[in-house]
């Protein structure tokens, strides 16, 4: 248990915004890095990744791009673009040799805490859908990291990946599927907890819950003077840093809009909430032990791709279906409806104005969503499983995402599905937007934060060597070296306890 520790310095080298996986992964990072640096961790809630990292609010994928299809767009000419794939295979596999390393250094628990080996499917159905995902299937495939994907449209293969998803469909309906046996389930609340509790130890680190930053400005010596507070008494304590890292999911709009850095300056945010269908039929749930992703809707955003998913959340399988997509003007679940009112501005209302009216299509889908009644959910569901009863599920929030609006040069304003980190020019602030698919990709993410906003410390041999040590393939390309991805694999697949390999040491 991560207990709140109010005994803290009041000048310290960093200053982490928000406890979800992020600004974890970034504290342990840095520490490891730079062992003597002091680091205070400011949350609002009274637990650590209980936002977008928890795992009822969070996708659970260990999104590696094997079954995501909204990764791998359908181009005019009736090709699919794989870049954005590779990129995140390329990415999950970077933050499964940091998590490697943790583990080899005993500073986060056992691995099946938070990982397990599971498969991911892409499943459609129709002849166009079809015809993309074979197209899909054989563009992957050409990259080594998608080695061993499997393809098929026989019903009885189909019907052993997938029996609940196959049981009482209409045999004349035509399917396929795709099926990578490396897939996993990953549960980033607890990831994102064992790696807190472990940096809470070491000496010069404090974490305090249930505090609040509500200022923060720039010094004239370029360090960074945040006013916090705390909620439960309304005591109030200036702290000044030398850096500072917004991740507050969903919050971290706000608090760089509050930084006046101009790098910040024409950045929007656009709130899509989401629910789950959550089996409650014990049986049911023993029967499927797989993800199973689909397409999305026209005009659906990339967060509500409808899966039927597996996951062991708090030590006991679950089966969830969803998300459905909704719309709340809150930034957070725990936030305020004034969340997005307040987020706009002289600097920003132009690019919200014209992506809003160009992403009207998603309006209306999102407006459909929030008029679902039960009996419009099942249908969905069932068309990833035909035999559905509406006794057997019950809704539940899932959680909140803030997708990012930016100033456009050509186009005024445009809306980004992915994640987007803002860090000032001298490097002393970074901030990260967006949603999926962070949480998989948060090594990478971070590691293009510390080359930006620590560019001399970074080139130095010091930084190199530890760098190298955290995730062996630093500064190689896994998509480019199908011996090195072997070996990495190897290795990861035996520390994480996903893969019956025999792995040969990383020196």
């Amino acid at each position: 248990m991560i207990k709140d520790d109010n005994e803290t310095e009041l000048n310290p080298d960093v200053v982490l915004i928000g406890a979800g996986i992020m600004s974890a992964t970034l504290g342990v990072m840095l520490k490891e890095l730079q062992p003597n640096l002091t680091i205070e961790i400011f949350e609002r809630l009274d637990v650590a990744a209980a936002e977008s990292s928890d795992a009822w609010n969070n996708a659970g994928t260990g999104h590696s791009a094997f079954c995501e299809l909204n990764y791998t767009p359908e181009q005019p000419d009736g090709t699919v673009e794989t870049n954005k794939a590779v990129k995140i295979a390329e990415s999950f596999e970077v933050s499964k040799q940091f998590w490697s390393y943790l583990i080899q250094n005993n500073l986060i628990k056992i691995p099946s805490s938070f990982i397990r080996k599971i498969p991911h499917l892409s499943f459609v159905w129709g002849e166009d859908n079809v015809r993309f995902l074979k197209t899909r299937y054989m563009s992957l495939t050409r990259c080594h990291l998608f080695k061993g994907m499997e393809y098929t449209e026989d019903p009885d293969k189909l019907k052993s990946w997938m029996p609940l998803v196959m049981e009482g469909r209409n045999k004349s309906e035509r399917v396929a599927a795709t099926r990578m046996e490396i897939g996993t389930d990953v549960n980033f609340g607890s990831l994102t907890r064992c790696m807190l509790s472990n940096l809470q130890k070491k000496e010069g680190v404090h974490l305090h819950f249930g505090n609040e930053v509500t200022k923060l400005r720039q010094e004239s010596d370029g360090s960074w003077r945040l006013k916090v507070k705390k909620l439960s008494t309304g005591e109030k304590k200036v702290v000044n840093a030398k850096f500072v890292f917004i991740g507050a999911g969903g919050g971290s709009l706000p608090l760089l809009m509050k930084s006046g850095i101009p790098e910040g300056k024409g950045f929007g945010g656009f709130p899509v909430s989401g629910q789950w269908l959550v089996c409650t039929n014990k049986d049911i749930i023993e029967r499927h032990e797989a993800k199973v992703y689909g397409k999305a809707s026209v005009g659906a955003p990339p967060m509500s791709v409808p899966h039927l998913d597996t996951r062991i959340i708090n030590g006991e399988r679950a089966l969830l279906f969803g998300p459905y997509a909704g719309f709340t003007t809150k930034f957070l679940k725990s936030g305020s409806f004034f969340d997005l009112p307040k987020s706009i501005s002289t600097n920003n209302l132009r690019p919200m104005l014209i992506a809003g009216i160009k992403n009207i299509p998603l309006t209306r889908y999102l407006i459909n969503e929030v008029r679902q009644t039960p009996e419009d959910r099942i249908k969905s569901l069932k068309a990833f499983v035909p035999t559905a009863k509406i006794e057997d599920w019950k809704l539940e929030v899932a959680g909140q995402r803030v997708q990012v609006i930016k100033k456009d040069p050509v186009k005024g304003g445009v809306l980004e599905f992915g994640t987007e980190v803002v860090s000032s020019a001298d490097g002393s602030i970074a901030a990260l937007l967006g949603a999926s698919p962070g949480a998989s990709t948060a090594v990478s993410i971070m590691l293009d934060l510390i080359k930006r906003c620590f560019p001399d410390k970074v080139k130095s041999d010091e930084w190199q060597n530890k760098l190298k040590k955290m995730i062996p393939s630093y500064g190689e390309s896994l998509s480019k070296d199908p011996e090195l991805l072997q070996k990495v694999r190897s290795w990861t697949g035996e520390v994480l306890g996903i893969q019956e390999v025999n792995a040969e040491p990383i020196k």
